[in-house]
């Protein structure tokens, strides 16, 4: 299955069901590797339409605590991207058809070397990048040979991204577009639902791609919200917090973590599939 494929598949089967899709964030070997797979693999029966998972890395700087605390869970576990990578590779032997994204910053790519990293990434079954520190203006590092390895690049847009800077941003996208609804970090904040469903309107002039909105989604009616108006809702920060709330003082997975999570994570499936009922 042609790996570029996938999340225009997923994107088109959503739209064919007439409802937005969830997308569903974990940081790869958090809170270890053996937990880690086991949720991911169970991502897509609670209801996650696709997958971003996190190349943890030392400094997140555009996370929240969360997200910053799950990577530095996952590091301590032993998560490299040799890791992260076999991780995308044990999940894929079971499911060829949710579209998974690799999000992080450009760092860990660049240690690994890029047209290593292109390479491996494809033949574990990635679908699509998403690289928060790398601007338009650095397109030749990754982007555009992340295109012809058949990878898609997924840029982020702000509510600071104005229409003369748009252009720009949308120029070598592929995929969709991540719409950031809130300036900040991971975590913090929600953006109204008029700024999401204006920001989306305005997007959709400039882009034929689907749009996701991600930042500040932690509950159902949150994400039904945003399910109503954009293609995608993005969850993260509550997941991994969720994570979180399952371990013990060790740091260890406590029974029945993964299980809480995809229930959690069902809830949030349910409140976007009804959305637009």
């Amino acid at each position: 299955m042609s790996d570029q494929g996938r999340i225009a598949r997923r994107f088109a089967a959503l739209a064919a069901e007439g409802r937005a899709g969830l997308v569903t964030f974990v940081t790869a070997g958090d809170p270890d590797a053996a937990t880690c797979l086991e949720l991911v693999r169970g991502l897509p029966g609670a209801g996650a339409d696709l997958i971003e998972i996190g190349m943890p890395f030392t400094d997140p700087m555009a996370d929240g605590p969360a997200i910053q605390a799950a990577s530095l869970r996952a590091l301590a576990a032993g998560a490299s991207m040799v890791n992260t990578l076999a991780l995308v590779r044990a999940f894929r032997a079971g499911d060829d058809a949710t579209p998974v994204i690799l999000m992080g910053y450009f760092n860990p790519i660049y240690r690994y070397g890029v047209e290593r990293f292109l390479a491996d990434a494809k033949t574990a079954g990635v679908d699509g990048l998403i690289v928060v520190d790398l601007p338009p203006e650095e397109d030749a590092e990754l982007c555009l040979p992340a295109l012809e390895a058949g990878i898609s690049f997924i840029r982020l847009a702000t509510p600071t991204t104005d229409d003369a800077r748009l252009p720009a941003v949308l120029r070598h996208t592929s995929g969709f577009v991540y719409y950031v609804s809130i300036t900040g970090i991971t975590g913090t904040a929600a953006a109204s639902d008029q700024a999401v469903s204006d920001a989306v309107t305005r997007l959709r002039r400039h882009t034929g791609l689907p749009i996701a909105v991600g930042f500040g989604i932690s509950t159902a009616a949150r994400a039904a919200a945003v399910a109503k108006v954009a293609d995608a809702a993005v969850v993260g920060s509550a997941i991994v917090g969720r994570l979180a709330a399952g371990l013990d003082a060790a740091g260890k997975a406590k029974p029945g973590l993964v299980a809480d999570v995809l229930s959690f994570v069902g809830e949030l499936a349910e409140g976007v599939r009804g959305a637009r009922r």
